[in-house]
């Protein structure tokens, strides 16, 4: 039975606690959750109270789970995650992903690939709301293991536990060069006619174990170019950029020749979901649009 000091903490509090935990100060998640510092502290000794230990250390600079509270907010996620599956559960099968796809898109993906689905997306999925969120696909994986996001888009890694993945498509690289360097008027280019020092590499792209050497920025794919420009040299980019990429000044591109490399985009999400057949048809959607753009080759399923 639950006692009756814990039967009336709410979810709403729970909910205040995890924010706690997950900016690290009490000031930011009362800002993030709408609540005043006060309130937000008053509400999480309640939750304290009710289980009878602290769940923070206070006095630092930044608020840290005590050695019990760790153990305690692992539950409380897991409460969480509970609620919020008994929630679609029950809105499963009124209209497609409850309403909402929360989806999560690398930065270096979401510009390019985003304008070709905003369009055919509520045709195929009729009163459903399409939420983006953008980051590092580490963190986006994250996001998705806890709950905050429904879907990711992501380079092709080994699952999760609990989580599935579809393959969909393969990206290849193309190579940006400042106007002026010596292979700016070559149509292709075969990596072997690359100077590895002379790379400009994005975080993401793993070219540093095509090319052997390289200046790894974590910027985006316009600074990356805008670097390129500065600097001069080099830089393996998606080919879904193209377009925005050849537009800016000073900056040529080039097909890479040989054997190609790039990236596989996949789409994840938890085994768990009450949307996978709503999922399997969203990723058959991104395959239907990936097989018109060019440069891109699916994957998988015999593709």
């Amino acid at each position: 039975m639950i006692s009756t000091h814990l039967s009336v903490v709410s979810l709403r509090d729970l909910m205040l606690v995890q924010a706690v935990r997950r900016h690290g100060s009490f000031n930011s998640a009362a800002r993030a959750m709408h609540i005043s510092p006060s309130g937000l502290s008053h509400q999480v000794q309640k939750v304290e109270q009710a289980l009878g230990a602290p769940l923070f250390e206070r006095g630092g600079r930044r608020v840290v789970p005590t050695a019990g509270g760790q153990r305690l907010l692992e539950q409380i996620d897991a409460v969480l995650a509970s609620a919020e599956l008994l929630q679609q559960v029950a809105r499963a099968g009124e209209v497609a992903f409850g309403g909402e796809l929360r989806l999560g898109v690398p930065a270096s993906l979401g510009p390019y690939l985003l304008p070709h689905l905003i369009e055919p997306f509520p045709q195929h999925f009729p009163g459903t709301r399409l939420s983006l969120s953008e980051g590092k696909p580490r963190g986006l994986l994250r996001r998705l293991n806890e709950g905050e996001l429904d879907a990711v888009l992501a380079p092709r890694v080994t699952p999760l536990s609990g989580t599935a993945m579809r393959p969909l498509f393969f990206e290849p690289w193309e190579l940006m060069l400042r106007a002026d360097h010596k292979l700016a008027g070559k149509r292709n280019v075969a990596l072997e006619q690359l100077d590895p020092s002379e790379a400009t590499l994005m975080t993401e792209s793993h070219a540093d174990d095509v090319l052997g050497g390289g200046h790894v920025q974590d910027v985006s794919l316009e600074s990356l170019a805008a670097l390129v420009g500065l600097r001069g040299g080099y830089a393996l980019v998606p080919a879904l950029a193209h377009d925005r990429l050849a537009s800016m000044p000073d900056i040529v591109l080039s097909k890479i020749k040989g054997q190609a490399t790039g990236r596989e985009i996949a789409l994840y999400w938890r085994e768990a979901s009450p949307w996978s057949a709503d999922l399997q048809a969203f990723a058959g959607l991104l395959r239907r649009l990936a097989k018109q753009r060019p440069g891109l080759k699916l994957v998988g399923e015999g593709a």
